[in-house]
């Protein structure tokens, strides 16, 4: 009975820490650009965004803008909102394909992040170190209602 007892708790323990962490893991993303010659899927239009996904701020509408700016950028990133698991996703610019990144602030605040860091000369592999650290979160959307430029 006392050795039941021991291996139950061990096992509850194992199980509890494994939920704990998975989390902590990595959402799926390219680590290189897009093969010479390979073509990814288009980002998602302003004017797509604008009639066929409801929105409601125009953050939602820049960020589109902004993600068809850096669509290499975006496949080498993940997206910490984990629809790799969820929707297939293999990267963050496949959330900018449909209307998930318009309804999705870890998207948007992601897509935002990697536009500015780009344009301050990050290379793809230090923004992607950028967001794993979780520094997309310092992106207050409702600041973002901007042109892009």
């Amino acid at each position: 009975m006392k050795r039941s007892l021991i291996l139950l708790s061990v096992l509850f323990l194992a199980i509890a820490t494994s939920a704990q962490f998975k989390d902590a893991e990595v959402p799926a993303y390219h680590p290189n650009p897009p093969a010479k010659g390979e073509k990814l899927p288009p980002i998602a239009t302003p004017e797509q965004v604008r009639t066929q996904m409801q929105v409601k701020y125009p953050f939602q509408v820049r960020a589109y803008e902004a993600a068809a700016k850096i669509p290499k950028v975006l496949y080498q990133l993940p997206c910490y909102c984990y629809c790799d698991r969820e929707a297939g996703h293999k990267s963050l610019h496949s959330c900018f394909e449909g209307d998930h990144g318009a309804h999705c602030s870890t998207c948007l605040q992601e897509a935002f992040y990697a536009y500015k860091m780009t344009k301050l000369g990050k290379t793809p592999k230090q923004i992607r170190e950028g967001v794993m650290k979780g520094e997309y979160k310092t992106i207050d959307l409702h600041q973002m209602d901007g042109p892009i430029a």
